[in-house]
């Protein structure tokens, strides 16, 4: 009788064990809080306790294996290579659709290990000694930090902020590690979502660091009032100073975490506090006017799902998963619209309503005046469709200004919620899209900055970045690459290009003569629809925009089917020549790759209100008529156009399910009822040639 010994690893941290026995299934459990090993007991599905409910299914995968049969089905698998499986005879099976998938490695035709994609988490299950075929093998890294500590909780504690308020803090220390300590470098977590969800970060603890885990202001069990990002600069700097002064603390303090839990680490960067020395930063939003909860000066309204969410001092989720969202974001006047939709008022939206323009109330979160203090060697996550992936552009781009070291990102073809899946809605980024080795680059990142550790991470290479289309990962030295140049690309026709069955076309040449310009009615009532659903709480996701080219309010300008590859790759704008019979509107700019049966998949957009065209500070409204000359930044991206494919460009004022219509009035948006039609003009012509920067990679096409 064959029996196999099998480990379950989450993070690399081994937390359960197995034998198979014939048809017997054995399992024990660890004591994370000692580390020690309980004894072997009789295996089913209903004992899994040790799991979250998404971890690997630890039952099937035995059972298939014992069985000797695959654990999958092959058709909804690819076989790829692996650096992990190389030479070994071992092969990597992954899923190639779907969200957080489970992939497998087979070696002669066996099943020896399961691999779960599962949120923040890499987990393997894997037949001993076989680690070496899999993302464990990154872990055995002589220079790592080792998983050999026990975790305790020392206790939640109210931590005093400036005025008085207290915010709840739970605090994790190390114990019964290698050696003697009782100092040790902090990771600290600041949340709006409850700290029970953030102990999924656990296994910090196990690499020999203290995990600080906090409540923001008027969350879950913090004290006062929740308004979102205001008091995060303040309150960011009053816990670190807590944190440094503690017994425990060795005086090292790194940041982690996604989307609001970014913001305010760089809202507590903004202090310069000598005790941050690393952060990593996911996914992060950017400034209030920006990006968040502004993109340009317009006020999103694909902010709203997650606002309703957050309305209670709990996360609510329900008020997220709503199927009347296209009537919610109709609502006038705006600033009604919680109590109206809602039942009840949301304090910090009234408070947005006061505050249009980037004012005094904004500027206490607008950590950007304060680059001259923020200096911390930071990590940078995020992708193409990531809903608030200017806010970690910008933050980049800052230091990068400020001549700043150990600054790295990753950028990968992912949403807001990344490196979750190899597809987003079906549309396929290839077998490489999803990364199992994220968790070692943050133990490796604070394992360097805050521990010392000498261990090359100032040698990596400083971004790496996922090629759409050609669905591979590069390397560059500086993000935008260096190797790339801004290249204009065109909008001509003959005056008709309206939907993509007009004239509108996209050259590498600008237009020489004189031609016609192109018109559209622009009606707030009816803008042109941003292809969202509000309730995934995901705004910036690839959607197939062929439909919505057929309205007439939608300019369209293609290219030739080009003769090669094309590859882009970093920031992107729009040169927008337009005019407007109103005081105010709103430019739409959209770039999609046709492919050869006609879908037009959105790569990258880009959005501006008129009134803020030279200031977010100072808005100036419009002289109707004139003809303005807009420079509208876009979404960055990293594709390649195929061979055969065509560059579309397109052009329209709306993007309902992401922004607020502009009224067109020039009236303050909050309490505005009335909308007026706008008469749209877009110039191309030899004077006011319109144009789309793309930074082409010269070499790689």
């Amino acid at each position: 009788m064959t029996e196999r010994s099998y480990t379950y690893y989450n993070l690399g941290v081994a937390i359960a064990g197995f034998l198979t026995r014939g048809g017997e299934i054995l399992c024990r459990t660890r004591d994370l809080e000692t580390m020690e090993w309980g004894p072997y007991a009789p295996f089913a599905p209903q004992r899994e306790s040790f799991q979250y409910p998404d971890r690997i299914a630890a039952w099937e995968f035995l059972s298939a294996a014992a069985r000797g049969e695959r654990p999958f089905d092959p058709a909804d698998y690819a076989e790829v290579d692996s650096p992990y499986t190389a030479g070994s005879g071992a092969r990597l099976w992954v899923r190639r659709l779907g969200v957080h998938p489970v992939d497998y490695v087979l070696c002669e035709g066996r099943a020896v290990a399961a691999i779960g994609v599962l949120q923040k988490r890499i987990d393997v299950l894997v037949e001993d000694g076989f680690e070496g075929v899999t993302p464990l093998r990154d872990h055995r890294d002589p220079l790592l930090s080792q998983p050999v500590w026990g975790k305790r909780c020392l206790g939640t504690f109210d931590v005093p902020m400036r005025d008085g308020v207290t915010l709840s803090t739970a605090v994790y220390l190390p114990r019964n590690g290698p050696a003697p300590q009782t100092r040790f470098p902090v990771v600290l977590i600041r949340t709006c979502y409850g700290k029970p969800r953030e102990i999924i970060m656990h296994p910090f603890i196990h690499y020999g660091y203290a995990l600080v885990i906090q409540d923001t202001r008027g969350r879950e069990e913090s004290g006062g009032e929740w308004s979102p990002i205001v008091n995060e600069m303040d309150d960011g700097k009053d816990t670190l100073d807590w944190i440094a002064a503690q017994d425990w603390c060795d005086g090292s303090i790194g940041m982690i975490g996604a989307s609001y839990l970014a913001i305010v680490q760089w809202n507590a960067a903004a202090s310069g506090h000598p005790n941050l020395k690393a952060m990593i930063s996911q996914v992060t939003g950017g400034t209030p006017t920006y990006e968040f909860p502004h993109r340009n000066g317009i006020l999103c309204s694909g902010t709203l799902a997650w606002l309703f969410s957050m309305s209670g001092r709990r996360m609510e989720q329900a008020q997220m998963d709503r199927d009347d969202w296209a009537d919610v974001v109709k609502l006038l006047p705006i600033r009604e619209i919680p109590q109206r939709a809602l039942g009840k008022e949301i304090p910090c939206w009234r408070e947005w309503m006061d505050h249009e323009s980037m004012d005094d109330y904004w500027e206490r979160s607008n950590w950007e005046r304060f680059a001259d203090k923020i200096n911390v060697p930071t990590l940078y996550v995020s992708g193409w469709f990531d809903d608030v992936g200017t806010g970690t552009s910008q933050a980049w781009r800052m230091n990068r200004r400020m001549g700043r070291p150990d600054q790295r990102m990753i950028l990968g073809a992912w949403r807001h919620q990344f490196n979750v899946s190899r597809d987003i809605h079906g549309i396929d980024y290839g077998v490489r899209a999803v990364r199992y080795d994220l968790f070692y680059q943050y133990i490796r990142w604070f394992d360097r900055f805050l521990k010392g550790v000498e261990n090359g991470a100032r040698q990596d290479p400083r971004v790496e970045y996922y090629v759409i289309g050609s669905n591979r990962w590069a390397q560059s030295c500086d993000w935008p690459p260096k190797e790339s140049a801004l290249v204009p690309y065109y909008l001509s026709g003959g005056g008709s290009a309206n939907t993509r069955l007009g004239d509108g076309v996209l050259r590498d040449a600008p237009p020489v003569a004189e031609e016609p310009a192109d018109h559209y009615l622009f009606d707030p009532n009816d803008p042109a629809p941003h292809l969202i659903d509000m309730s995934e709480n995901e705004c910036m996701v690839p959607e197939n925009y062929r439909e919505m080219e057929l309205r007439p309010d939608v300019l369209v300008y293609t290219s030739a089917p080009l003769e090669k590859d094309l590859t882009v790759a970093g920031e992107l704008s729009f040169v927008l020549y337009a005019a407007t019979d109103r005081p105010d509107t709103d430019w739409v700019a959209r770039l999609t790759e046709v492919d050869g049966e006609g879908n037009s998949l959105r790569l990258s957009d880009g959005v501006l209100r008129a009134r803020y065209r030279e200031s977010l500070k100072e808005p100036k409204l419009l002289t109707p008529g004139e003809v303005v000359r807009y420079e509208i930044p876009m979404s960055w991206v990293a594709n390649t156009f195929r061979a055969g494919h065509r560059i579309r460009v397109e052009v329209t004022s709306g993007a309902e399910n992401s922004i607020f219509p502009n009224h067109n009035t020039g009236k303050p948006i909050a309490d505005d009822t009335e909308m007026l039609v706008a008469s749209q003009t877009v110039f191309h012509d030899a004077a006011r040639c319109s144009h789309i920067l793309l930074p082409v990679i010269p070499g790689e096409n």
